[in-house]
């Protein structure tokens, strides 16, 4: 491909998508490459409650409206590719797909995303949405009024189990272990609240249900005997994997695999900057990827303008 782009996104979720919003409307040549489904985790949202400004909506309305007003600037996009090498050194960055074309950039935002870990069991993939959650926050008082299981027993577990008893009636936490591996005043923080309760050394082993998640199979792991409990719905939280697998050993990542960056969303690499839930961050919501992605379109704003300023500079001093 003959163009170089002035911004080349890689992923199209609510980070990626901001950035080619605010890259495009600044009259950059901007580029999205995506390998999935425009929209990224937003997607697999039934519903999103708590976006400013905006009533509740399905989660991939706001998708749909976010790529619409990418587009609406200029931005292109391409869906279903997939991105084989990259080459992020130096003035021009260039990435091959796996179809042999290949694009050129001056500047890069990556916004691959992530995913929650799954427990992978039977039942799960057929009750996302329908009863079975990775995020209390997001969907938390679509339980209002109902009984819930929380899976996992780290900080985010134990502090998403408190905040859905604001919602819930009771919160059953099921845990592999005989202690939790979450911070001293998380666990004492869940011990004390009369809405939940605790089954422990014992793993989910499925999702059962018509339609909706109705019950899950539990089993006591000293005994090996299994059991049914009834529940509204179950928050899975046994960890978070950011999708930067293919970018190892190109750029600095910290020890959970997330792309360390700045405040200004830079990364080790001149010209590269990454946004999102693929990011050292500490809270993974839309509002928190939108701002992520303002930021790393502006940083990359300011780069090219600063690198076109450089080599005008040398022009200037070679004529």
């Amino acid at each position: 491909m003959d163009e170089v782009f002035d911004v080349m996104i890689i992923g199209a979720g609510a980070a990626g998508l901001t950035a080619g919003i605010y890259a495009s409307r600044a009259k950059l040549s901007t580029v999205i490459l995506n390998e999935g489904a425009v929209g990224g985790q937003m997607v697999l949202t039934e519903e999103i409650a708590n976006y400013p400004g905006v009533p509740a909506t399905k989660g991939y309305m706001l998708a749909n409206t976010m790529k619409q007003q990418a587009k609406s600037f200029g931005c292109k996009i391409k869906s279903n590719v997939k991105i084989v090498r990259y080459y992020l050194e130096g003035e021009v960055k260039t990435v091959e797909l796996e179809d042999g074309r290949s694009f050129q950039t001056k500047s890069v935002i990556l916004t691959p995303g992530g995913r929650p870990r799954s427990l992978n069991i039977q039942g799960e993939d057929q009750f996302k949405g329908k009863g079975i959650s990775y995020c209390a926050t997001c969907d938390g008082d679509f339980f209002t009024g109902k009984e819930v299981v929380v899976v996992g027993g780290g900080n985010s577990a134990l502090e998403e189990a408190v905040a859905l008893t604001q919602y819930a009636t009771k919160v059953t936490i099921v845990h592999q272990f005989d202690h939790f591996q979450a911070f001293k005043h998380a666990v004492e923080e869940a011990q004390k609240n009369p809405k939940i309760e605790f089954v422990m050394e014992s793993e989910l082993r499925g999702f059962h249900g018509n339609g909706v998640l109705q019950k899950v199979e539990i089993e006591h792991l000293p005994s090996g005997k299994r059991s049914e409990l009834k529940t509204d719905g179950t928050f899975i939280f046994v960890g978070y994997q950011p999708n930067t697998e293919s970018l190892k050993g190109l750029l600095q990542l910290n020890e959970r695999n997330e792309i360390i960056v700045d405040s200004d969303m830079k990364t080790s690499i001149d010209g590269v900057f990454a946004a999102g839930d693929c990011i050292n961050k500490k809270y993974r919501q839309v509002t928190t990827a939108v701002a992520d992605g303002t930021i790393a379109a502006l940083s990359a704003a300011k780069y090219l303008s600063e690198t076109q300023v450089k080599q005008e500079e040398v022009l200037e001093r070679e004529a």
